[in-house]
């Protein structure tokens, strides 16, 4: 992994995610997901490329029920990115880098 993508629980969501004072974009994924495999090093690629900018975190959904049942992820890979507490984006299944980045870019700080 990235050492600009952390992981992020249920346990901690709250203070790492929610109550963050940047964006932060969140993977959730499975270790079983093919796509999830194939979204992964963007992912990467966009926290090495916004680090400071924006925070990245992956979420493992089967390990991490609650947090997947509160934000209604039904399909994964789904991407959220959080502003100020609230989802500001929200991107299902697996997408190239630069349309990602154009999705995203509007919330991140320049």
């Amino acid at each position: 992994m990235a050492e600009n993508v952390g992981q992020v629980t249920d346990g901690d969501f709250q203070a790492q995610v929610l109550d963050a004072e940047v964006p932060v974009l969140i993977d959730f994924w499975a270790e079983w997901c093919g796509p999830c495999r194939a979204v992964a090093p963007i992912v990467e690629e966009i926290a090495d490329d916004n680090a400071g900018k924006v925070k990245v975190y992956k979420l493992n959904t089967d390990q991490n029920p609650e947090t997947t049942r509160k934000y209604a992820v039904m399909s994964i890979p789904t991407l959220m990115l959080f502003k100020n507490g609230q989802i500001a984006e929200k991107i299902i299944g697996y997408m190239p880098k630069a349309q990602l980045w154009k999705r995203l870019e509007q919330h991140v700080k320049q």
